[in-house]
């Protein structure tokens, strides 16, 4: 994985602007901690921190292809080709010459083989920026799934693009503002396709292909999920689903560098952990789990979590052999004022999330020591309808997100307002929230003559798979890349979402329980403990110290006279947050409210943003 920057510009010349693009460039640094790389023309410039995972020696970017002594086609590129092996090979048939190993030449042989249409070729997570000289034209291209990030910031004679928002931010034309419209999508726990927060900021949609020309920018999806009949009985549907997982681990444990796998002792990151054991045979599969000091022994059951997550992950790594090993952390190393402003620095933006962003940051920190490569169980949830909400006939029916719907339920009651009533009116978060619904159920393909069950939970999965993966996507990005650590989701190929999306609801759960598919296909590689265990999100501390530190540093924040965020919130309420009683867990309104103000007054002390809010 790596780091990509660019910038387009039809009135100027961009070779006189090394300075800037080398600024962008910096800021990539965490993302790609190998090499360093700059290309630049008269109306184009491409920057590119590397992290190196193949072809480690040939693979430097940003890359060139020449005919004839001049440049053709360059690239920056983050991510990795799953198929470039088959690609190249049919490449070679047409002939192509390599002069590298690695999947960035077949990308750029690939377009100029088939042009902007072989997108549809590629299989993998990838972000690109693909200057074409003969054209002068961008193209700017994202998975389909979105699992690689790629920003956007329109000006006005061209874009610049990046990885992440700090590569955009660091262009000087463009602006670091905040407005009402951003405030709304930063707190509305769902994430708009394309909606950058940052005002003007765009992000590159999931599938999509935008083409930068002197006329302007061109998008077009390439990718979408589509109603398609499913025709296969049960067995049929177990088995095609096991032959993908099959093929989609073996191809992504390839790497020139240590891979290891993501362990929690869910059936999801379970079924990758077997898998790749029973690929790899002889060779110890390598796995990871993050813990919590005394969880285990302290565990209190609630709505979200029957059981702790340990004896589970010991279960899998006996069963397969495993070389494991466990990251325990405590409170204080959760609410360590480096960690968590580590945390804001990868993510550029604030989250309400708190320690199930510092914990990941800091399990990511661990594995980076020994491994380069994770393969996550990331989407299988959204994939395989695994939450609990969408086996709560409550949740369906409700007229709204199905996971904002399960939080309010377990915070029953009106949510105390973080901001003074005046912002509080102006923002209107409901009806913010209510319009996104809308705008996504209008995206939904049906097939004629679905059944009314049907045709809901096309819309559940639907909404999951385009609105709330992302928000997870970005998550274990942002965080892993901090660490200069690749981590592959699996369960995002593409192949495998559209089978499984396009699958009747009753197939999804013949057994009676949630991912009745995804058990069914990977019971054989399983301990009988994991099949049988319900299902259990990624964990979060019970501790109480950790609530009481969070609350202790919510005060310090309300008696600041000079903190940025206080003439935004509602004084009184706030501190009623700060006298509730033990919530135990990141659902909990009162805690969400506290870790949010937090990581929003960092945000305005540390980051140079301009509230403008109208």
């Amino acid at each position: 994985m790596c780091g990509i920057v660019g910038w387009i510009s039809y009135r100027r010349d961009l070779r006189h602007e090394g300075a800037v693009l080398r600024a962008m460039t910096a800021t990539m640094s965490l993302r790609g901690p190998d090499a360093e790389g700059i290309w630049l023309d008269q109306h184009a410039g491409l920057g590119h921190r590397r992290l190196s995972v193949i072809d480690l020696e040939t693979g430097a970017q940003p890359m060139t292809v020449e005919h004839d002594g001049a440049t053709i086609a360059v690239v920056t590129y983050s991510g990795e080709i799953y198929n470039y092996r088959e690609l190249r090979a049919e490449l070679r048939t047409l002939g192509h010459e390599f002069r590298t190993t690695s999947d960035t030449e077949v990308l750029l042989r690939a377009y100029l083989q088939w042009g902007a249409s072989f997108v549809d070729r590629l299989n993998g997570m990838y972000a690109f920026g693909l200057w074409d000289p003969r054209e002068q034209a961008l193209l700017l291209v994202r998975d389909r799934m979105g699992i690689k990030p790629l920003y956007y910031y329109r000006l006005p004679d061209g874009v610049v693009f990046a990885s992440e928002p700090k590569g955009v931010l660091a262009h000087p034309q463009v602006p670091v503002v905040l407005d009402s419209d951003g405030l709304r999508e930063l707190l509305s726990m769902t994430k708009t396709p394309g909606h950058g927060i940052y005002r003007g900021l765009r992000e590159v949609l999931p599938g999509e292909v935008i083409r930068v020309d002197h006329a302007g920018l061109h998008p077009r999806r390439y990718w979408t999920l589509t109603a398609r009949e499913h025709t296969d009985d049960q067995e049929t549907t177990v088995r095609t689903v096991r032959g993908l997982l099959d093929d989609i681990v073996e191809r992504q444990l390839v790497a020139d560098v240590p891979v290891g796998v993501l362990l929690s002792g869910g059936l999801d990151s379970s079924a990758i952990t077997a898998l790749a054991a029973k690929t790899l045979g002889a060779e110890a599969v390598r796995s990871f789990a993050v813990d919590f000091v005394g969880q285990t022994e302290n565990f209190r059951a609630d709505e979200m979590r029957a059981t702790p997550d340990a004896p589970y992950v010991r279960d899998v790594a006996r069963h397969v052999g495993a070389d494991h090993a466990d990251i325990v952390l405590d409170s204080p190393a959760l609410m360590d004022p480096l960690y968590r402003s580590a945390v804001l620095t990868a993510a550029d933006l604030p989250s309400a999330m708190g320690d199930m962003y510092t914990s990941l940051y800091l399990l990511f920190r661990a594995v980076r020591e020994r491994s380069t490569v994770a393969l996550s169980g990331e989407a299988a949830d959204e994939v395989f309808g695994g939450y609990r909400w969408f086996h709560d006939p409550a949740v369906i029916a409700a007229d709204t997100f199905p996971w904002v719907a399960a939080i309010r339920a377990l915070s029953p009651g009106p949510e105390l307002p973080l901001f003074t009533p005046d912002l509080t009116a102006d923002l209107d978060l409901t009806g913010y929230q209510d319009a996104a619904y809308r705008q996504a159920l209008g995206e939904v393909d049906h097939l004629p003559g679905e059944s009314p069950g049907d045709h809901r939970m096309r819309e559940i999965s639907y909404l999951h798979l385009t609105r709330m993966v992302q928000l997870l996507l970005d998550r274990k990005d942002r965080m892993s890349m901090a660490h200069g650590l690749e981590v592959r989701v699996p369960f995002c190929d593409h192949r495998l979402v559209e089978y499984v999306y396009n699958a009747p609801w009753s197939l999804k759960t013949f057994d009676g329980r949630e991912k009745s598919l995804l058990r069914a296909a990977t019971a054989d590689v399983l301990p009988a403990s994991v099949v049988n265990r319900r299902k259990s999100p990624y964990p979060s501390t019970q501790d109480p110290a950790y609530e009481e530190m969070l609350r202790a540093q919510t005060r310090t924040v309300l008696d600041d006279p000079n903190s940025p965020l206080r003439p935004l919130i509602d004084d009184e309420a706030v501190r009623k947050l700060t006298t509730g009683g033990y919530e135990g867990d990141s659902f909990g309104a009162g805690r969400r409210g506290m870790e949010m103000i937090l990581s929003l007054d960092e945000w305005l002390t540390r980051y140079p943003v301009s509230l403008q809010l109208d």
